[in-house]
């Protein structure tokens, strides 16, 4: 067998990807930082690239309500891409509302469920935009940017 091509992952002269520490108090504010919450692993990794390779810093990605009000409260995302169905007891709806009460932060439902009654409910968050599933990775970044764009 021939050496294997390319260096392998625990050589320590291979090149590392640079990740920046969502915690660094605010390294680049010319990058909007945008947390991810959406409990279905594949879609949440389609999303982080898609937003990072529109130019965008991810501050974290949480599966559940809990676990996106602490990262909401520890880094301070520009603005949070909410799914209303998660994992655990609490829905999006309830984190997006505890994360605007308690710190501003807004969101943008991206979510296969956006009845009347699931709308009103959320108006409490104050959602800059809802972005109905299926949807395409070019029309959440165009929300994103509109959404942060001054007023």
């Amino acid at each position: 067998m021939g050496a294997p091509r390319g260096k392998s992952l625990d050589d320590p002269t291979r090149p590392t990807p640079q990740r920046r520490d969502p915690r660094n108090e605010r390294e680049d504010r010319q990058t909007p930082r945008i947390l991810i919450v959406e409990d279905e692993y594949l879609v949440a990794v389609q999303i982080e690239t898609a937003l990072s390779e529109a130019g965008f810093a991810i501050a974290g990605i949480a599966a559940r309500a809990d676990e996106a009000v602490r990262l909401a409260r520890e880094t301070r995302p520009d603005l949070i891409v909410m799914d209303i169905r998660l994992a655990g007891p609490r829905d999006g709806i309830d984190a997006a509302i505890d994360i605007y009460k308690t710190t501003g932060i807004r969101c943008i439902f991206a979510t296969a469920h956006s009845e009347p009654a699931l709308q009103q409910r959320a108006r409490a968050a104050a959602p800059l935009g809802w972005l109905g599933k299926p949807y395409q990775m070019s029309a959440l970044t165009a929300l994103i940017r509109a959404a942060l764009r001054p007023e």
